[in-house]
């Protein structure tokens, strides 16, 4: 029987790039945009593995889990999260939230195809620097409750922002990763400056820099 999957994510092209390098690989039981419809996917698919991404509408990736595992809805599902974030943050609080495993949107359509078998079959999937973020949290050495509370400050879309143009993204690569309008990458890149309280790209590459967020 082909492994069964719920794809979460709220981008539909996203979603539908997703389901199309699976292919018939696995069975795609359902698709959610949010908390809510993945809960409501949840229990009415029981799938066997739920892609899902970190930032959703709703709460995030976590707060699916958390629903998910409060209300009973599909208790055998193992999740693997899906982001375009490979933040150390993310990372240790989407495995705290219950995730098996977590590979960026840059992993290829077979390496997907992999991951969701070994995540299937109960294993944990990571890439080696997102399983040395892991290793460091649960040694001790990231301090995991909270990276920095200017963090807090920041919507879900603000920090995905963040991160790539403290990267050195241009704006035109930014708004095609996160599939929105380059306006928008502006309008998103001028309210994280104000918030943080920073002039430039530059000091936002070094503030982030700082806070382990690269």
């Amino acid at each position: 029987m082909p492994i069964r999957v719920l794809i979460v994510d709220d981008h539909a092209m996203f979603r539908a790039g997703v389901r199309a390098e699976l292919g018939d690989a696995v069975e795609v039981v359902a698709e959610a945009q949010d908390v809510p419809t993945a809960v409501t996917a949840l229990r009415e698919h029981h799938p066997d593995v739920v892609l899902l991404d970190v930032h959703l509408p709703g709460g995030g990736g976590a707060e699916v889990m958390r629903q998910n595992l409060a209300t009973g809805a599909s208790p055998e599902t193992r999740f693997l999260a899906l982001s375009v974030s490979d933040a150390a943050e993310d990372v240790i609080g989407t495995i705290r939230g219950g995730a098996r495993g977590y590979v960026t949107k840059t992993i290829t359509g077979p390496e997907l195809v992999a991951a969701i078998g070994r995540v299937a079959e109960g294993d944990a999937v990571f890439s080696p620097r997102l399983a040395g973020f892991v290793l460091d949290a649960f040694a001790g050495s990231i301090e995991v409750a909270a990276v920095d509370e200017d963090l807090d400050r920041l919507t879900e879309r603000e920090r995905e922002v963040m991160r790539l143009i403290a990267r050195g993204y241009a704006y035109k690569e930014v708004a095609k990763e996160l599939f929105i309008s380059i306006k928008t990458v502006e309008t998103h890149m001028s309210s994280v400056l104000r918030k943080l309280q920073l002039s430039s790209r530059h000091e936002l590459s070094r503030w982030a820099s700082d806070r382990r967020l690269l």
